[in-house]
């Protein structure tokens, strides 16, 4: 059976990513109370002692706003960790299967970005292709899902208490849903339902690159706060709704600077492995029918 390491098992889309493995290869889930990716000298140790096949980092400094004020952390985590994992993963002969940002682009460009065309990659992704590593680099976008901390539970938990809420017109994106993404990382390593195989694992390591992984379709935050309340009450998982009143970007700053347009081509991914993600509603309506009614 493969073996498995996920960092940020407890995070939304590790916690994911280890459930829909389980019973179908030897996983080894570290959250940040065993594995804090802050503690780049413990990184190596860990992963030497969990010697594995694949490695799925699921973990990530992902607050942009935090990551203006705590720089030193955002690196660590982001951008040394990744490098340090593509290290132990070339020593291992391991395949490093790391989730990525649309931040990389600028946002102003109506077309779909692709993968070729960020200026400037992470530094945590410029780090793992400088190890060497056999990798799949997978660069996705507004995530949310049933756990963790993101855009649709915020908006749940605002809606309970709040008449209205202000929410951002003018951003466009795909919101992909952490359910979707743990299904591709399945589907790379064990080529659908099936449990993940050395070859299937070799196979995907030959195409080692960066691949956009986000959900079909698109919207705006606003479109989205709508979908998120709109399915809610279909489902009944929400006692009430808030007024939404669509605002412009520059009525809501921010320490980070969004992009416009974090719209991905995932063409590439189609293309190679013949994978797809769903239309971001699907993932939408999966994510609301896991949380407790009301």
């Amino acid at each position: 059976m493969i073996r498995v390491l996920v960092t940020g098992a407890r995070g939304q889309v590790g916690t994911e990513v280890a459930r829909d493995l389980e019973g179908r290869a030897k996983v080894i889930a570290l959250d940040r109370g065993t594995l804090d990716l802050e503690l780049k000298d413990e990184i190596a140790a860990h992963v030497r002692d969990a010697r594995p096949d694949v490695i799925v980092n699921c973990a990530a400094f992902t607050g942009v706003d935090r990551a203006e004020s705590e720089p030193h952390t955002a690196r660590a985590v982001n951008a040394i960790a990744p490098g340090i994992l593509g290290d132990e993963a070339k020593r291992a002969g391991a395949l490093l299967v790391h989730f990525s940002t649309d931040y990389v682009f600028d946002g102003m460009k109506r077309a779909l970005a692709l993968e070729l065309g960020a200026p400037v990659d992470p530094e945590g992704v410029r780090g793992i292709e400088q190890s060497g590593c056999r990798h799949l680099i997978l660069r996705t976008s507004w995530v949310f899902g049933p756990h963790g901390g993101n855009f649709m539970l915020t908006m749940l938990k605002l809606g309970a208490t709040r008449e209205e809420l202000r929410i951002v017109d003018d951003q466009h994106g795909a919101p992909t849903s952490s359910r979707a993404l743990a299904t591709l990382v399945g589907e790379l390593l064990g080529g659908g339902a099936g449990a993940p195989t050395r070859a299937r694992v070799d196979e995907a390591a030959e195409r080692s690159g960066i691949y956009h992984a986000s959900a079909a379709g698109e919207t705006t935050w606003f479109g989205f706060a709508e979908a998120i309340f709109e399915e809610a009450r279909r489902q009944k998982r929400a006692k009430r709704t808030p007024r939404l009143v669509a605002i412009p970007t520059r009525d809501y700053p921010t320490p980070a600077r969004r992009p416009a347009n974090s719209v991905l081509s995932c063409a590439r991914l189609n293309a190679v492995f013949g994978l797809a993600i769903p239309d971001w509603r699907n993932g939408l309506e999966e994510a609301i029918s896991a949380l407790p009614a009301g």
